[in-house]
């Protein structure tokens, strides 16, 4: 699979497309029209390991939920980024087995140094 999940109009999205050179050949799913399938989130989950990883703590909801101030599961984080689209942390790029999660800075630089051809 070679896929981008993300937010078409997150800024953010679009300045990391512009430094991996649009990766032509990924499937991009804005999530905000098509959120994450219960499968491919749990596809995801075995790759990085936890639910967790994947969870967007940065959303405005995560506060506004009062998500903060609570003590989440596993099966929490789940359900809420099946629930609500802007807990998923994006984006997330797939490409076959590896995946990059999120906008950090190091996460894009090394999902760059992979998918960038020279």
């Amino acid at each position: 699979m070679k896929k981008v999940f993300l937010l078409n109009n997150f800024g953010t999205y679009q300045r990391i497309m512009g430094e991996l050179c649009e990766l032509p050949g990924f499937e991009r799913q804005n999530i905000k029209e098509a959120n994450i399938s219960a499968e491919e989130l749990d596809w995801l989950k075995e790759k990085t390991g936890s639910y967790e990883a994947l969870f967007s703590k940065q959303a405005l909801k995560y506060k506004q939920w009062g998500l903060k101030d609570k003590n989440l599961t596993e099966q929490d984080f789940r359900r809420y980024i099946l629930e609500e689209y802007t807990f998923l942390k994006r984006p997330v790029i797939v490409d076959g087995e590896e995946i990059w999660v999120g906008n950090a800075p190091k996460t894009v630089e090394a999902a760059k140094q992979k998918l960038v051809k020279k």
